[in-house]
């Protein structure tokens, strides 16, 4: 079901490793309309496209869950609990101590992280709206501090907040909560309304549109969490791999969409012909098989000569996840340089990653690896440096400020220091 390539030529890499694309000029037309329209008339747009889009009629788009009862099953709040915990420390342990540093006697420099001040979260819908992203987004914007966290997420066909997305936000005490989805939710965080809040930065996967209304929310100013695309995975493995195993962790992300991509490298041929016949037993049973169908019809199983080639593919292709169904995984992991999130062994599947491992599901995807890191408590803060310098520190590196802004002709940047150093002779 996977399309097959057998020992490629090194030339030929760059073309296997491009993704299925969909190209967002086509609707930034479309996307822009509606941003336009929430820009210009606010809460009364979004109600309107909620009634457009989503077929649901409401009077309001906020809604106060503080004194609300949400009901989910007990295993599943047990897990959500657990998972709450492990995200909590891993990205409690990305806190960084102020250091300060002396370069010179008399000139002390340190940074500090400052959280961003106003987030917005955007957490999907639709079929399965997806807590566990509201898990990976509010948590180390908690640790990190910002002030103000909104989230948005489009309502349930009966006009309500979904249960589990409810009962989540209480445990993360967080409060209130906007039920609008789409490009739309993206532009009331960009632009504000009367109920939603403007904010510094915008958070959350989304389709199509939401991915293209988060790039052009970029061009007024907002920040995002990075460029999004389709979910992807590469599984490099050899013949210790179980079969059963890497057919099951493929399927997991082909399920994600018919424009996701999933890729197999190997050094064995009969691993590759065992994980193919897997494929195609498993995805009978998965309730989203054609869409995980057309996925694979995207995704191809390459035989590579030896490991080092597998690593070095992985490394070019720049995967969003990346397992490593070998024996030794860590030994191969030591030249990895390009991965969104890594998974190592055979017991290392990647859905302990998307939900409770601990490690930030959120993660740059269709190439954006080698420039982008996934979401981490560093992605809620912005780094300020300070610096201090006393008399000293400025009589001993003036002179050499002068000469520089002297060489550079900036004759101003010379008299903010010699107007200091002569005040220092004058005393």
């Amino acid at each position: 079901m996977m399309n097959s390539y057998n020992y490629p030529d090194k030339s030929d890499w760059q073309s296997l490793c491009q993704r299925p694309t969909y190209d967002f000029s086509e609707m930034e037309e479309q996307v822009g309309a509606i941003m336009e329209e929430v820009k210009t008339n606010g809460d009364q747009a979004l109600l309107q496209f909620n009634k457009k889009f989503d077929d649901v009629a409401l009077d309001e788009l906020s809604i106060d869950i503080t004194n609300s009862k949400y009901q989910i099953d007990p295993a599943l709040a047990e897990a959500i609990i657990i998972a709450k915990s492990n995200i909590e420390d891993f990205h409690y342990s990305q806190k960084e101590e102020v250091q300060k540093i002396e370069t010179m006697p008399g000139v002390n420099c340190w940074r500090k992280s400052i959280a961003i001040q106003k987030v917005g979260l955007y957490i999907p819908g639709g079929s399965a709206p997806l807590f566990s992203t509201l898990l990976m987004l509010a948590i180390p914007a908690k640790i990190a501090g910002c002030k103000e966290i909104v989230v948005c997420t489009p309502p349930t066909k009966s006009g309500t907040l979904d249960e589990v997305i409810g009962w989540t936000c209480q445990l993360l005490g967080i409060n209130k909560v906007f039920l609008t989805g789409g490009a739309q939710a993206i532009a009331a965080m960009t632009f504000g309304t009367e109920s939603i809040v403007k904010v510094d930065k915008i958070f959350g996967p989304g389709n199509q549109y939401v991915t293209a209304a988060k790039q052009l929310s970029q061009k007024f100013g907002v920040a995002i969490d990075m460029p999004a695309g389709p979910s992807e995975v590469l599984v490099i493995a050899d013949k210790s791999a179980y079969p059963q195993f890497v057919a099951s962790d493929l399927l997991s992300q082909a399920e994600h969409g018919g424009d996701s991509q999933v890729v197999l490298v190997s050094d064995s041929k009969e691993l590759i012909e065992k994980v193919q016949l897997e494929i195609e037993k498993q995805v009978q049973d998965l309730p989203r098989m054609e869409i995980a169908k057309q996925a694979l019809s995207n995704s191809q199983a390459v035989l590579v000569s030896d490991m080092n080639e597998a690593v070095d593919f992985s490394n070019t292709y720049a995967p969003e996840h990346l397992i490593i169904a070998t024996d030794n995984a860590e030994e191969l992991a030591a030249d990895i340089t390009i991965a969104g999130s890594v998974f190592l062994g055979h017991w290392s599947c990647e859905s302990a990653g998307d939900y409770a491992s601990g490690t930030n599901h959120t993660l740059p995807t269709n190439g954006f690896a080698r420039n982008y890191s996934g979401v981490s408590l560093d992605s809620f803060v912005k780094k300020i440096t300070f610096q201090n310098l006393t008399k000293s520190g400025i009589k001993q590196l003036g002179p050499h400020i002068e000469k520089m802004a002297e060489a550079e002709q900036l004759q101003g940047h010379k008299n903010a220091v010699t107007l200091r150093l002569k005040e220092i002779e004058n005393v």
